[in-house]
């Protein structure tokens, strides 16, 4: 039986997540979940699960959780210890890092520490962390697996084959939902009308991201750190079907796809059960003759800006991808706040990126000081409204 611990337990990965638990328990264990304020979520999660620990955002919501649950002999902490504490409980042997955002880089780099597998759904960390993660779970022989369904296709496709026989990986966009809006419109476009994913159904950062088309530059740049590529060997391919997840050229031009309907259950289980295969009886097979057509073009860059703003970060390396992805999540949470227009995500992450002057990273606290620096900035230039406010 495989022991787990959940970072991000009420998100849609966590939720997912635990779904396959339910339906394996003679597989899986829940060893410590982690959340952010969701209570009622993590409540019902507590008593069907019943962990040896819990964590909160904050101590308030702790003691609440404490107060609803007289019978739980568990540890319910909070903040950042408690963060650290379900990543690296002593009885783990997997953690799922499906926290969003930066948020979940100590965490993470702190499971591999302590020689956990990492079934890896928070994209951010490697995006800050790349070299610095690959170093760690060298060091410590820890396998870093990725869940997101593009790089979870891509390691499916891998595998069997030597990574110097690979050309290139491509990695497949819906397109988001402005793929075909003229680009003249995209200022005006709405919060809801953003949120509104043709495919996947997300958590809203994450779908604003896939609006934007960072969520794919994001993407590119995990990929690069987790399959060992250069810059130039990722691609990224518009194929609003979202049935292939991603493809592998080789050396001899073959080109293998991992294909399956869009449901994230897939490639949880997969790296759950890694090197096994659970059987998923519940979903529905991918019918292609009902499908009939699998289209495949090339992303607009011009249209969609932050694609090769991630493509820069990347080239840049060292602080740089750190630096993108601070200001973009501070942009992001000014969009849906209503302080920042589609296109001013943009603006503001294009902004940052060029007062930046790259580092080389050594250690974690160099990677913190980018993001705080990153950070503060973006603040400062939407408190100086050097973007356009989305109410003008």
């Amino acid at each position: 039986m495989k022991k787990l611990a959940i970072l991000g337990s009420t998100g849609s990965i966590g939720v997912s997540t635990l779904s396959i638990v339910e339906q394996f328990p003679d597989r899986f264990q829940v060893v410590a979940l982690a959340a952010g304020k969701n209570l009622a979520k993590l409540k019902e999660q507590v008593n069907s699960f019943r962990p040896e620990l819990v964590s909160l955002t904050n101590e308030s919501d702790a003691r609440d959780l404490r107060a609803q649950l007289p019978t739980f002999k568990g540890e319910i902490l909070w903040g950042r210890e408690g963060l650290l504490a379900a990543a690296t409980h002593p009885g783990t042997e997997m953690v799922m890092s499906a926290l969003v955002g930066a948020i979940g880089l100590s965490p993470t780099l702190a499971a591999i520490r302590a020689g956990k597998t990492i079934a890896l759904a928070n994209k951010e960390a490697l995006v800050i962390s790349g070299e610095l993660m690959n170093r760690e779970a060298q060091k410590h022989r820890v396998k870093i697996l990725p869940v997101d369904s593009e790089h979870n296709a891509i390691f499916q496709v891998l595998h069997g084959h030597r990574r110097e026989q690979v050309k290139r990986v491509m990695l497949t966009a819906s397109g988001g939902p402005f793929l075909h809006r003229p680009a003249e419109e995209l200022p005006g476009v709405s919060i809801e009308e953003a949120l509104r994913h043709p495919t996947w159904k997300m958590g809203s950062k994450i779908t604003i991201d896939s609006a934007t088309l960072m969520n794919k530059g994001l993407e590119v740049i995990e990929a690069r750190w987790l399959f060992n590529l250069l810059p130039e060997q990722v691609s990224v391919i518009v194929h609003p079907q979202s049935i292939v997840h991603s493809m592998v050229e080789y050396i001899d031009g073959s080109i293998l796809a991992q294909l399956g309907i869009a449901d994230m259950i897939i490639p949880i289980s997969y790296i759950l059960a890694y090197p096994d295969r659970l059987p998923l009886e519940h979903l529905p097979s991918l019918d292609l003759a009902t499908v009939q057509q699998l289209t495949f073009f090339q992303p607009d860059f011009a249209k969609f800006p932050c694609l090769q703003l991630a493509y820069d970060a990347l080239t840049s390396g060292g602080t740089s991808p750190a630096v993108l992805n601070a200001v973009n999540e501070v942009a992001v949470e000014s969009f849906l706040a209503g302080q920042l227009r589609f296109t001013d995500i943009a603006i503001l992450n294009a902004k940052i990126l060029d007062a930046h002057s790259s580092q080389t990273v050594t250690d974690l606290d160099e990677l913190i000081e980018a993001d705080r620096w990153a950070r503060d900035r973006a603040r400062m230039a939407l408190g100086k409204k050097l973007c356009v406010a989305a109410s003008t």
